[in-house]
């Protein structure tokens, strides 16, 4: 009962944070960077500051982690981690793709999560041991096999031009093994599409926790496959992340290993 209570909350903020999101795309809203290419805009704040304040209001002692802020540890065994606007290069360019993703972990563990697409109108909850759901109805991974046959997402990372851990080298020898490769710019629009059968992996690296929190273990409770590039056990504070329908994954793990 403690975990529907939490969720129900989880639930209604990131509702309320798609609501302005939709609302304030297409208007004139304030951009700045936090890198060269890393933006953020006042948007992002305002539903961080929207969700944060709900959250607290019925959970005062849990601890935070979230993308546009720092707060102080309480050393508590709760920890929401908070990604206000998955995708806010696509929301300061307005193109509609990003979305609302809130999780809750406890001793540690991610037991409850809820991505918000409110372009579509499509709430993906979750509940660890009790299945993947999208607007209430169960959801399940793809069976899509081998490959060749598989339809895949992945990502950049924001410091491309500098880095030799660019995703390049991956990314075009994915395309080569795969069907076809999409790039919308959500990660946790990525993984939720992954756990609903509409795509059948995803790959990339140097994520944070409030990118692949929620959607982890979306794919995880929908059926599927998530490791690191080794196949290791998966956390999310691993920054490389390969999340797939199960059937194609050791496929997926050949080609980041140079076997593929």
């Amino acid at each position: 009962m403690e975990l529907k209570s939490f969720l129900d909350t989880a639930v209604r903020a990131a509702k309320a944070a798609g609501k302005l999101q939709r609302e304030r795309l297409w208007s004139d809203i304030t951009i700045e960077f936090k890198g060269e290419i890393n933006l953020v805009t006042e948007v992002d704040r305002a539903c961080e500051e929207l969700i944060v304040g709900m959250l607290r209001e019925q959970y005062p002692d849990h601890d935070i982690l979230a993308e546009e802020n720092d707060y102080a540890s309480l050393h508590s065994n709760y920890k929401w981690v908070i990604d206000p606007l998955d995708g806010t290069t696509n929301y300061a360019h307005g193109f509609p793709w990003f979305a609302v993703s809130i999780a809750l972990e406890i001793d540690g563990e991610v037991q409850l999560g809820v991505i918000c697409h409110p372009m579509l109108d499509e709430l993906f909850t979750v509940v660890k041991g009790a299945g993947a759901f999208l607007n209430g109805r169960p959801i399940h991974v793809s069976q899509r096999q081998p490959l060749k046959n598989s339809l895949l997402a992945t990502g950049f990372p924001y410091d491309i031009a500098t880095d030799p851990e660019n995703n390049f080298g991956h990314f075009r020898n994915m395309h080569l093994a795969a069907r076809g490769i999409r790039r919308a710019g959500a990660a946790a629009l990525d993984l939720a599409y992954v756990a609903a059968g509409r795509l059948d992996g995803f790959w990339e690296a140097k994520l944070k926790p409030w990118d692949v929190a929620a959607g982890s273990l979306l794919v995880m409770e929908a059926g599927g496959t998530v490791t690191g590039y080794a196949g290791e056990g998966y956390s999310i504070y691993n920054h490389r992340i390969v999340a797939s329908n199960g059937a194609i994954h050791d496929e997926m793990l050949g080609v980041l290993q140079g076997r593929g």
